[in-house]
């Protein structure tokens, strides 16, 4: 007998089955409507995407900071390639906007322009101006961009401005050209010819970053009217202790570590990559402000408490203000890795048992506070980079521990 035709159907086919309707006719049955998510399933389903972002969240944030922090160490490493090739250029010297002699004249620049060029010296015939680049005025003007040492920029001449003598404005303790070295036309013909450069700004630096970014892109170097591009100083900053004569930061024969630059014929006379002892160990150059791990942006110590609200000004804090602060560094040797503030007081404090004295000096104008210590975040103490003992000569860890 010839079998029936829905018995030859294969087990779970998805065929419709033919109805015979009236007249002799066929159709197909309709298929079913597919179920829609219930509640209950939608809720599931955003659980798990919100669970993967949950996951994945943290180390795209991760990803992206690794970047960024790529970014500055290539940043450094370049610039450590600028520095051996002005060397090469300079008789190994490095790179300095301070005349060697300068101390002879007791770091003083109006002592030493009336002494050398007379008291009636104009800009151009005094001590050579600290050369930024060539820009626009408010007349739209294409002028040389400079800072003069016939205007009350004379602390800008001295590699860092010590407290007390020869500070000549005083409330400008601190501030010297080792934050503006790597932009002066001096040394950034050797990187780009630009002082507003990508290569001087570390990307997470952001006060800073975002207060260049779009001067990158300007055909001058300076620019009065908007987008007022004016000198905004560097993400890194150079070795305070490195660009004095060595015997500056030598023992002055009493135990202590220190001997006053002005009072010395040649204290300010910058020492060449030839003196560095222990290159792999001395920090040439360091992102300045606070910037792997910070807590807070802006530091109140450094607010004028006169000012108020959207006028109080947002420095951060600085390199070694925080234990938590691993700063990015250009060592002399041309390798760049990310220190640690609780690496370098270890070692400092490893060196004080051994020798009797710190890698770092507690007896500059800055005293036993060092470089701003007491306006830190936490109870992180040093001043390494900044008062380096025996400057050039010395060193800033013992090597990772």
């Amino acid at each position: 007998m010839e079998a029936h035709e829905s018995e030859c159907r294969p087990a779970g086919s998805y065929e419709a089955l033919k109805i015979v309707g009236g007249h002799g006719g066929t159709r197909r049955m309709a298929r079913p409507l597919k179920h829609a998510f219930t509640i209950i399933e939608l809720l599931v389903v955003i659980a798990i995407i919100a669970l993967l972002i949950g996951l994945l969240a943290p180390a795209a944030g991760k990803a992206r900071d690794n970047m960024l922090i790529a970014v500055s160490r290539s940043n450094l490493r370049q610039l450590g390639v600028a520095h051996v090739s002005y060397s090469a250029d300079w008789a190994d010297r490095q790179v300095t906007y301070t005349r060697d002699d300068l101390g002879l004249y007791g770091g003083n620049l109006q002592e030493y322009n009336a002494a050398i060029y007379g008291v009636d010296a104009e800009r151009f015939d005094a001590h050579p101006a600290i050369i930024a680049g060539w820009g626009y005025d408010l007349q739209r003007n294409y002028i040389l961009w400079a800072y003069f040492s016939t205007d009350s920029n004379h602390v800008l001449f001295q590699p860092i401005n010590f407290p007390g003598l020869p500070n000549i404005l005083p409330g400008v303790t601190g501030s010297g050209w080792f934050r503006f070295a790597i932009q002066g036309a001096a040394f950034n013909s050797y990187v780009n010819n630009r002082v507003q450069d990508p290569i001087f700004f570390a990307p997470k630096d952001q006060p800073v970053y975002n207060r260049v970014q779009e001067c990158f892109a300007v055909p001058g170097q300076f620019v009065a009217y908007p987008p007022r591009c004016n000198p905004s100083w560097a993400s890194y900053c150079m070795s305070v202790a490195a660009l004095f004569d060595p015997h500056v930061f030598a023992d002055n024969g009493d135990g202590e570590f220190f001997n006053e630059p002005w009072e010395m014929p040649s204290g300010y006379r910058v020492p060449s990559f030839g003196q560095i002892k222990y290159p792999d160990l001395k920090t040439q150059m360091i992102e300045y402000n606070w910037l792997q791990n910070p807590s807070v942006p802006c530091n109140p110590a450094f607010a004028p408490p006169q000012l108020v609200g959207a006028d109080r000004r947002c420095e951060p804090y600085y390199f070694n203000h925080s234990f938590m602060s691993k700063p990015a560094t250009l060592f002399y040797d041309g390798s760049v890795r990310l220190t640690s503030v609780v690496e370098m007081m270890s070692a400092d404090r490893r060196h004080q048992r051994q020798a009797g004295y710190g890698l770092w000096s507690r007896d500059t104008p800055f005293g036993d506070d060092g470089y701003y210590i007491s306006d830190g975040y936490d109870f992180a103490e040093t001043s390494f980079h900044m008062l380096t003992t025996h400057g050039v000569r010395g060193r800033d860890t013992t090597g990772r521990e």
